[in-house]
C-alpha cells in the first residue's frame, strides 16, 4: 500500500471504527416527558435547532456567491461538509467535552457522555430545565457545525479538501469545545468570571474569525491576489439568498438561546432583527458617502456583520440599543475590510474583519449596554455605571482571541506537516471545483 493510498483510506477507516464501536453502546429508553417538560419550550427549541441548521447551507450560498465561478462548488461543500464531520464527532465526544463534568473549569470529561451516553435519558441541563437533555445537545450541535464552516471564507480558493476535513475535526475538538466549555458550562472559568455571551460571540464568531486569520497567514496569498487580479463574484443572487437564509436562521441562533418559549426569546428575536437591519443600512450608506454606489453585496455583508455583533448581547441588551450596535459594528468592520485590502493579508472573503472583529465589537458593546432589566440573570454594563463588568468582557475577549488564534495557527501548521495543505499552482489556476471534486458550476464561458 502506497503512502498516498494510506492517507486516502484514513478518513474512511476512522469513520468505520466509530460506526462499529457504536454497535456496542447499550441502548437506553427515551426520556420520560410526562409532566416534566414544557411542550411549548420543546416545540420552540426543535424549531430553533432546525433554524440554526439552515444557517449552514445559507452560509454556503453566501460564500459560494462571492468567490470566482471556478471555485463555487468547492467553497460551498467545505461549509456543508462540516454538518457531517461535526455531527459524528459531537455524538462521539464533542458534546461531552463541552458540557460533560467539568475538569478544572477548562474542559468537559470526555467519558461523561461518550457516544451520547446518558444524553437521551438523562436529567435536563441545569440551565434548561424545561427541555430534555437530548434536545439541548442537538441545539448546541448546530452551533458547533457552523463555526468551522465560517473559516472557509478566509481560506477559499486554495486549501485542499482533505486538509480542510482534518481542520474541521481538529478545530472542533481543540478550539471550539474548550471555549464553549469555558463560556457556557456553569463550571467554566469564563462563566464563573462573569463573562456574558448569550449566543456565541466568543464561542462561534471570535473563535472562527481568529482561526480564519491564522489560516490566511499559514496558507499565504493566492496567485490572483499577488497579481492584484480582480475576481468578480460568481453569483450575487446566491449572496442575497445566503444572507436571507442566515438572517432567517439567526432567529433560532439568538432567540433559541433563551432555551424556552418566553419573553427573553422574544426580546432576543427583536434585537437580532433590529441590529441586522441597522447594520445592513449602515454598511451601504457608509459606502455611498465614501463615493461608492449602493450595492447588494454591501447591504448583505453589513446585515451579516450586524447579526454577528448582536449575537453575544442579544438576550442582555434592549431593542433601542441594538440599533446602535448594528450601526457602529458595520462601520468598524467596513473600515477593517478597507485597511485589510491595502495589506498583503489574503483573507479571501473577509472573515476576520466581519466575523472576528464583528464578534469582538459585539462582546465589548455587550459589556457596555447589557442591562438587568432585560435579563435578570445578566448584569448591568458600563452604560449603566458598571465598569467592572466591561473589564470582564475585555478579559474574556482577549483570552479567547489569543487561544483561538494560537491553537488554530498550530493546527494549520500541523496539518501542513502530514498532508498537502494547499493545492498546487496548476490546480489553483484550474479551479478547485475541477481539481478537487471533478465538478463544475454552470457553463464554463468560452474565451477566444
Amino acid at each position: 500500500m502506497s503512502k498516498s493510498t494510506a492517507k486516502e483510506l484514513a478518513p474512511f477507516l476512522v469513520l468505520m471504527a466509530v460506526s462499529v464501536g457504536a454497535l456496542f453502546i447499550p441502548s437506553l429508553p427515551n426520556f420520560d416527558d410526562a409532566g416534566k417538560y414544557s411542550s411549548a419550550d420543546i416545540v420552540w427549541i426543535i424549531m430553533a435547532t432546525a433554524l440554526v441548521f439552515l444557517m449552514t447551507p445559507g452560509l454556503a450560498f453566501f460564500y459560494g456567491g462571492m468567490v470566482h465561478r471556478k471555485n463555487v462548488i468547492s467553497t460551498m461543500i467545505k461549509s456543508v461538509v462540516a454538518a457531517g464531520v461535526v455531527s459524528i464527532l459531537w455524538v462521539l465526544v464533542g458534546y461531552s467535552l463541552c458540557f460533560g463534568d467539568s475538569i478544572g473549569g477548562f474542559i468537559g470529561n470526555p467519558l461523561t457522555h461518550l457516544f451520547f451516553k446518558g444524553v437521551n435519558s438523562g436529567a435536563p441541563w441545569s440551565l434548561a430545565p424545561t427541555i430534555p437533555l437530548s434536545l439541548f445537545a442537538l441545539f448546541q450541535l448546530m452551533f458547533a457545525i457552523i463555526t468551522p464552516g465560517l473559516v472557509v471564507g478566509a481560506v477559499a480558493e486554495r486549501i485542499r479538501f482533505t486538509a480542510h476535513i482534518l481542520f474541521i475535526a481538529l478545530f472542533s475538538l481543540l478550539v471550539y469545545t474548550p471555549i464553549a466549555h469555558w463560556t457556557w458550562h456553569p463550571e467554566g472559568f469564563l462563566f464563573k468570571m462573569g463573562a456574558l455571551d448569550f449566543a456565541g460571540g466568543t464561542v462561534v464568531h471570535i473563535s472562527a474569525g481568529c482561526a480564519a486569520l491564522a489560516g490566511a497567514i499559514v496558507l499565504k496569498r493566492r496567485q490572483a491576489h499577488i497579481e492584484q487580479r480582480e475576481i468578480p463574484p460568481a453569483n450575487i443572487p446566491y449572496v442575497l439568498i445566503g444572507t436571507s437564509l442566515l438572517w432567517f436562521g439567526w432567529f433560532g441562533f439568538n432567540a433559541g438561546s433563551a432555551l424556552g418559549a418566553n419573553a427573553l426569546a422574544v426580546s432576543a428575536f427583536a434585537t437580532t432583527n433590529t441590529a441586522a437591519a441597522a447594520a445592513g443600512l449602515s454598511w451601504m450608506f457608509f459606502d455611498v458617502i465614501r463615493g461608492k454606489k449602493p450595492s447588494v453585496l454591501g447591504f448583505c455583508i453589513g446585515a451579516v456583520v450586524g447579526l454577528v455583533a448582536i449575537t453575544p448581547g442579544a438576550g442582555f441588551v434592549a431593542i433601542p440599543q441594538s440599533i446602535f450596535i448594528g450601526f457602529i459594528a458595520a462601520i468598524i468592520s467596513n473600515l477593517a475590510v478597507y485597511y485589510k485590502s491595502k495589506s498583503t493579508l489574503d483573507d479571501t472573503l473577509d472573515v476576520f474583519p466581519c466575523h472576528g472583529i464583528g464578534g469582538m465589537v459585539g462582546m465589548l458593546l455587550t459589556g457596555i449596554f447589557a442591562t438587568k432589566s432585560i435579563n435578570s440573570a445578566g448584569t448591568d454594563g458600563l452604560f449603566y455605571g458598571n465598569i467592572s463588568f466591561f473589564l470582564t468582557q475585555v478579559k474574556a475577549l482577549l483570552i479567547v482571541v489569543v487561544y483561538s488564534f494560537v491553537v488554530s495557527f498550530a493546527i494549520f501548521k500541523f496539518i501542513g506537516l502530514i498532508l498537502p495543505l494547499r493545492v498546487t499552482q496548476e490546480e489553483e489556476e484550474m479551479g478547485l471545483d475541477a481539481s478537487q471534486h471533478d465538478e463544475k458550476y454552470g457553463r464554463t464561458p468560452q474565451h477566444p
